[in-house]
């Protein structure tokens, strides 16, 4: 967290001044939660008030956490992520980009607004948990993130927080690239020790595809049992169907109701790209993902307790939505949630394509068999190596842009050996075949595990998640 050097908190560009506010508020925080001198707390906090000076004085409007210059904030009319020919598009619904490396996850986190996960924030989830950071935060997988400080500052003053993430069920079977926010929450979980909400959103998918209600509520507990499969612990874990739980607790509804009467029609358009043909039921859905991020939409759990902070772990084109909630929760009496951004697991075909579930050959399915899976990664996992054996072995491969290496990045804990592959590969050394060898060893015995765990997921389990009730924590 770099300190703004002196007398230069007026110059730059609208943008710089924007990340000097972010990094001098962190410097603050820093400085609060580690108790520090006061007169080096309020110099900080002097500077901060001047950036924010500068900062209105060179657009004319008020500085807004969330909202980088050029990003219109939640009320004005512009699309949130317009993009210009050529640059990266990302929203809930769909992620483009022409580069074969992937989305350029840095200029993301300007347009977004977001912070990044730096060696120092991974240092510190080290310190407050007393583990080694998942290979996730390690790797650069979950990269981004908005007030995780806060968070540990909650951790390490023995203030409870929770997790909540979810899951758009729409088709029975889910692939690799889903399971990654589950694979992290639930590491978080276990290191942190805290309870977790997952979110079905099965009315959305009802209103964004051709499906009829029992198919999307039954596709909702189909991917339930995929979930349950990554081994969340059921004392400690409710998930539940937006048709199912909606209906049934007026906690949750009322927390909606309150959410949509604080975001205006012109917002979710500005948000979300909606348009006037679209039907009410897709205007008013932000307002149903952002109540679980509020404690009290969950009574069963927290009782009446308004001030439990929450942690999302979501993939950043989700980001919209909490972008909403973070500046209606002020508003409402809530505490912001906090998030942590991961980035897109590519297609097969490469980072540029987006995988669909409608075409089976764009990834691996939870359902794959070994034969399936090595059929596929042979035959349309996208290489970075040379045309002929000659030039790769001189020239070598590129790990930017193949896609086998990309997966073992995901998939291959060992960190001594995923570097090794990577030497091997960028020299020529190791060809293209044997990569996806290294890759189908690491991902058939993965499938085949997550198959066994997901059988003996009965009904009766997953009902028992599903089932609005106490978790083994006392909220008083």
């Amino acid at each position: 967290m770099a300190d703004v050097p002196n007398g230069e908190q007026g110059c730059g560009s609208p943008l710089e001044l924007f990340k000097n506010i972010a990094a001098q508020g962190e410097l603050v925080r820093a400085l609060k939660a580690r108790n520090a001198a006061k007169d080096e707390i309020d110099s900080a906090v002097k500077m901060l008030l001047s950036l924010k000076m500068s900062y209105k004085a060179a657009t004319g409007e008020d500085y807004k956490a969330d909202y980088p210059p050029g990003d219109p904030a939640p009320g004005s009319d512009s699309g949130l992520d317009a993009t210009e020919a050529g640059e990266d598009f990302v929203d809930p619904w769909t992620v483009q980009t022409s580069s074969a490396k992937g989305i350029d996850y840095d200029k993301l986190i300007v347009r977004f607004g977001s912070s990044k996960i730096d060696k120092e924030l991974i240092n510190r989830i080290e310190r407050a948990t007393g583990q080694r950071p998942h290979h996730f935060l390690r790797r650069g997988i979950f990269f981004s993130h908005r007030d995780m400080h806060q968070i540990l500052d909650a951790y390490e003053n023995k203030k409870p927080f929770y997790l909540y993430t979810g899951r758009g069920p729409s088709s029975e079977a889910m692939h690799v690239g889903h399971l990654i926010p589950f694979i992290f929450t639930k590491w978080l979980q276990d290191v942190f020790n805290v309870p977790l909400v997952i979110q079905m959103t099965d009315d959305e998918k009802y209103l964004w595809k051709d499906l009829t209600l029992d198919q999307a509520y039954g596709y909702a507990v189909e991917n339930a049992k995929d979930i349950i499969a990554c081994g969340f612990d059921i004392k400690k874990t409710f998930i539940f169907s937006d048709l199912d739980y909606m209906g049934m607790s007026p906690g949750f509804y009322k927390n909606v109701v309150k959410i949509q009467k604080h975001v205006t029609f012109n917002q979710v358009k500005g948000i979300f790209g909606f348009t006037d043909s679209d039907c009410i039921g897709k205007i008013s859905f932000p307002a149903i993902q952002a109540a679980p991020s509020f404690s009290n939409s969950f009574p069963q759990i927290f009782r009446d307790r308004t001030d439990v902070q929450c942690l999302i772990p979501c993939a950043i084109d989700q980001d919209p939505y909490f972008r909403m909630t973070r500046d209606v929760a002020p508003r409402i009496g809530y505490p912001k949630p906090a998030l942590l951004h991961s980035t897109f697991f590519p297609a097969l075909q490469g980072a540029q394509t987006k995988m669909s579930a409608s075409d089976p050959n764009s990834s691996i399915f939870l359902t794959d068999t070994a034969k399936q899976i090595k059929t596929k990664v042979n035959k349309h996992a996208f290489s970075g190596g040379r045309d002929t054996i000659e030039e790769h072995r001189q020239f070598g491969g590129n790990c930017d842009v193949d896609v086998s290496f990309m997966y073992l990045t995901f998939f291959l804990e060992d960190d001594d050996r995923l570097e090794q592959i990577r030497k091997d590969y960028t020299s020529g050394a190791m060809l293209t075949g044997e990569l996806k060898k290294e890759l189908i060893e690491v991902l058939q015995p993965l499938i085949a595990e997550h198959q066994a765990r997901r059988k003996e997921v009965t009904d009766e389990i997953v009902k028992e998640f599903m089932t609005p009730r106490k978790l083994s924590y006392d909220f008083e």
